[in-house]
Order: structure tokens, then sequence, then C-alpha cells
């Protein structure tokens, strides 16, 4: 009479679960286009004294990706590449994105970006938001606020807010257009 096989048991190791964001990275990751590529995070070092985590590059030279990191932030950049979909906006001279870097001292970051050759487009000031706040264009055509909190009076950020107020009242901007603009 045949035997019947018994079942045996297998045993199953629990899965080890991969985390849905990898470690050092954030929700949100910018990853920026650009023409010239390792001249970029040379850039990105010199100006916001990021700190290089990866380079990959083609015999060529031109950048396949770049990762950054400034602050407690990664940035991702890499050259543009024949038939890619994106652009760089120095290709297209403009760009619907602005990079924001909050610092602990405002003014010695903005100095250091200035110095390595980005290019001033609203000048650093405090704002009725209370903030110290400006903006810049990199050499590669990416914009970028940088900015710390700041203590103001109540009265000092009425005054800065009615100012402003009334500047967009007359149609203007109170602050300068950018060089890429299609205002």
């Amino acid at each position: 009479m045949p035997t019947a096989r018994r079942k045996t048991k297998t045993r199953t190791r629990p899965r080890k679960t991969v985390a849905s964001i990898p470690r050092g990275f954030h929700t949100i990751t910018p990853s920026l286009a650009v023409v010239g590529g390792v001249l970029a995070m040379e850039f990105y070092k010199k100006a916001f004294g990021a700190k290089e985590l990866r380079r990959q590059v083609t015999p060529s030279g031109k950048l396949i990706h770049g990762r950054l990191r400034i602050g407690d932030s990664i940035l991702m950049l890499s050259d543009v590449f024949r038939g890619s979909d994106r652009s760089a906006p120095s290709t297209v001279e403009t760009t619907t994105v602005t990079l924001h870097i909050y610092s602990t001292d405002v003014e010695a970051l903005w100095n250091r970006a200035v110095d390595a050759g980005a290019k001033v487009t609203m000048p650093l000031a405090d704002m009725f938001w209370g903030e110290r706040y400006g903006h810049l264009v990199d050499p590669f055509g990416h914009h970028w606020s940088l900015a710390m909190p700041v203590r103001m009076t109540k009265a000092v950020r009425d005054a800065k807010r009615q100012e402003s107020l009334r500047a967009f009242a007359k149609g203007e901007d109170p602050d300068k257009v950018p060089a890429y603009s299609d205002i």
C-alpha cells in the first residue's frame, strides 16, 4: 500500500523590509538638469558648502548622476543628454522652480554664493514675514532663495507688510524681476 507523503512545514523567514525612503533622503529630493554637471557640482560645493556623496561620469566627462548634501538635504543633478525629456534652465532661458536654503548665518552663505559666481536677483533684506531673505541665480540658471528667521517688532513687520502691499497695488513687484522671466 502506498504510503502518504507527509507535508513538511517550510519555515519562512520574515522578509526584511526595505525603507520606502532611503536613509539620508527626505520625502522630496530635487534633481537638477544642467549643462556642465561637473562644474555645477564644484560650484555648489564652493557656494553652499555642499558635500559630494556620489559622482558618475561618462568617459567624455559628462555627469550621469551627481549627489550632494547641503545641510541635512540631498540634491541630485546631471547633465542634459540628447534624447532626454529634461532641459537645463540655461538652455531654455527660464525655470519654474526656486530652491530654498535656510541657514543659521544667511549673510555668510549669501556672500559665499555671490563670491562663487551667483547673481543677485533680489537683495538680501529683512522681510515682513520675519525672515532675512533674498534670491540668487546660479551660473547654470537655477534659482535659489536663502533665508534665516529674524526677530522684528510687530510694528516693523506691519510697516514692511504695508510697504509691500502698496507696491503690489500699484502693479509693481517690490522685488527685482529675475533675469529669466515671463512677466
